[in-house]
C-alpha cells in the first residue's frame, strides 16, 4: 500500500521537494490549496503525512487545527518555510525562534527551504533533501506505530466483546451495539426488534451430565442459532444459557416469525454431545419491538422481551411469547366469546 501524503501547497512547491516524494510506486500524493478542502480530506481519509507550505494562506491555521484534533494527533505535519522575506534574514537565532514558534503552533517539524537563487549549490540542496527525507522517515515510523497500536486494540476489543465459550458476541458487546442499532433505526425510521431466548431445563442437563456437557451443549446451540440467522440479525450470549438476538429492520410480526422458526429449528433435531450422549433441547423465547417511549440504551426493550420470556416459561416452555402473540390470543378470545 502506498504511503499517503497530503500536500497543502502549490504544484510549484511540490516540485521543489525531493524527487523521491513524487515516486508513485511509494507515495500517494494529493495537492490541495484550499483550507476547507484540506480539513475535509483529512477528516474523511487521514493521510500518513502532511506537508505544509508556509507561504500559503492558512498554513498556520491548518497546523493549529490539526494539533487540536486528538484522534488525528498521529499524523505527522511538516511545515516548510519558503517565505522569501524570512529566508533572506535567516540566522541561527532567527532559525531557533521560528522553529520554536512553528512547533508550538502544531507542526511536528520545521524545515527551511533552500532559496531558488541558491538551488544550484548542489551540496546545500542535497543536505536539505536528506533532511526532508529523514523527517519523512520519522513521520512514517509514527504512522506505522499508530497502525500497529490500532491493530492491537482491534484484537483486544474483539476478545473483550466475544464470549469465550460460544465465540458469540457477549453482553458487553450487546450493551455497546443495541444503543447504536436503536439510534440508527430511529434516524432512518426503520423498525427494530429483538429476541431473548433461554434453554428449557438447562439446570437438569448440568445436574444429569455435568457442566462440561452443559458447556458443549451451549456451544452446539450457539452454532445452530448462528447458522440459521438472517444476514441482518446479530446474536449475543446474554449470560448463562440465555441469548439475545437483535433483529434489524424487523417489525414485531416478523420478529415473531423469526422466533418461531428458531424455536422449531432447535427442537426438531437432538444435539449430539459425543458418541454416548445425545440431548433433546427446547427453548423459550420472548420478543419485543422498538417503541417511541423506549429509552436510547434499550433497557426497556430488553425488559419487555424478558417479561414475555418469563411468560413463555410459565405457560409451558418451548414457545414464543410477544406482544403480537398476546394481541392475537386476545382477539381470538373476543371472537370466540
Amino acid at each position: 500500500m502506498n504511503i499517503s501524503i497530503l500536500v497543502f501547497g502549490s504544484d510549484k512547491f511540490l516540485a521543489s521537494l525531493p524527487d523521491q516524494i513524487r515516486d508513485a510506486t511509494v507515495f500517494s500524493v494529493e495537492v490541495i490549496t484550499n483550507l476547507n478542502q484540506a480539513v475535509s480530506r483529512i477528516q474523511i481519509t487521514p493521510p500518513d503525512i502532511i506537508l505544509v507550505q508556509a507561504s500559503l494562506n492558512a498554513s498556520t491555521e491548518l497546523c493549529c487545527w490539526l494539533k487540536d484534533q486528538t484522534k488525528l494527533s498521529w499524523i505527522y505535519c511538516i511545515l516548510f518555510e519558503d517565505r522569501p522575506e524570512l529566508l533572506s534574514q535567516r540566522n541561527w537565532e532567527w532559525d531557533l525562534e521560528m522553529t520554536s514558534t512553528a512547533l508550538k503552533q502544531g507542526a511536528d517539524a520545521y524545515i527551511w527551504q533552500i532559496p531558488e537563487e541558491k538551488r544550484d549549490q548542489k551540496s546545500a540542496l542535497s543536505a536539505n533533501n536528506r533532511l526532508i527525507l529523514a523527517q519523512l522517515t520519522v513521520g512514517l515510523r509514527k504512522a506505522q506505530k499508530y497502525r500497529d497500536m490500532m491493530q492491537e486494540n482491534d484484537v483486544l476489543s474483539t476478545f473483550a466483546l466475544a464470549d469465550c465459550l460460544t465465540k458469540m458476541n457477549n453482553r458487553r458487546a450487546l450493551e455497546w451495539d443495541l444503543p447504536r442499532q436503536i439510534q440508527k433505526a430511529r434516524n432512518q425510521n426503520n423498525p427494530l426488534s429483538l429476541i431473548i431466548l433461554d434453554v428449557d431445563f438447562f439446570k437438569k442437563v448440568n445436574d444429569t451430565h455435568g457442566h462440561l456437557v452443559g458447556d458443549r451443549l451451549l456451544q452446539l446451540l450457539s452454532a445452530r442459532l448462528g447458522n440459521n440467522l438472517r444476514f441482518q440479525d446479530t446474536a449475543f450470549r446474554y449470560g448463562g444459557e440465555e441469548f439475545v438476538i437483535i433483529l434489524a429492520n424487523t417489525t414485531g410480526e416478523e420478529a415473531l416469525l423469526v422466533a418461531r422458526r428458531l424455536n422449531r429449528i432447535v427442537s426438531q433435531e437432538p444435539f449430539t454431545i459425543n458418541n454416548q450422549v445425545t440431548i433433546n433441547v427446547t427453548i423459550s423465547l420472548g420478543t419485543a419491538s422498538l417503541r417511541d417511549e423506549d429509552d436510547a440504551n434499550g433497557i426497556s426493550m430488553l425488559d419487555r422481551a424478558d417479561k414475555y420470556l418469563l411468560q413463555a416459561k410459565a405457560t409451558g416452555r418451548n414457545r414464543v411469547i410477544s406482544s403480537n402473540y398476546l394481541s392475537h390470543m386476545s382477539h381470538l378470545q373476543v371472537v370466540s366469546s
